[in-house]
């Protein structure tokens, strides 16, 4: 029971630290736990998603207290730069499912926490945010795990045999 509990932690610990969220979490649950696999799934997607309303809120009601420190408000600027340059084009053509696919993207710098500065940034409302980071969440928790259990083979697909 405790090697379970620790597993689980650690899954949500990883889950919750910026930058790695599901595309360490699934990957460590699939290979280093005896966890079964949905049930990895279910833990890190559930974290995640209890993620993206605590990082808006952050955003949109503590973040301007910070940036009375020009220290962090330069690299916040820099921050918000690229993280406009980065979700803009796929908000302005999709709207709502852009912002969730950019989301659900498995790649650094994708996520729920730049989603969440992103959304604050466009001025999405934070109801409309958490669709698309429910969305989102689930692509990217999917696309993982569909990758980590499927290892060596995750793109034979692309692969042509002769």
């Amino acid at each position: 029971m405790a090697d379970w509990f620790i597993s689980v932690l650690i899954l949500i610990g990883l889950t919750l630290l910026p930058f790695l969220e599901l595309r360490a979490s699934i990957p460590y649950g699939v290979f280093a736990t005896d966890l079964p696999v949905a049930q990895v799934f279910l833990i890190c997607v559930l974290a995640n998603i209890a993620l993206a309303p605590l990082l808006y809120l952050f955003v949109n009601y503590v973040m301007h207290l910070f940036l009375k420190i020009k220290f962090i408000d330069r690299i916040y600027q820099k921050i918000v730069t690229r993280t406009q340059k980065r979700v803009h084009p796929y908000v302005e053509k999709y709207g709502l499912i852009g912002l969730g696919c950019f989301i659900g993207v498995p790649l650094p710098g994708s996520g729920v926490y730049s989603g969440a500065l992103g959304a604050y940034l466009l001025g999405y409302k934070f109801k409309d945010y958490l669709r698309a980071a429910v969305v989102g969440v689930l692509i990217a928790g999917i696309v993982v795990t569909l990758v980590s259990v499927s290892g060596n083979s995750a793109f034979d697909f692309m692969i042509k045999r002769v």
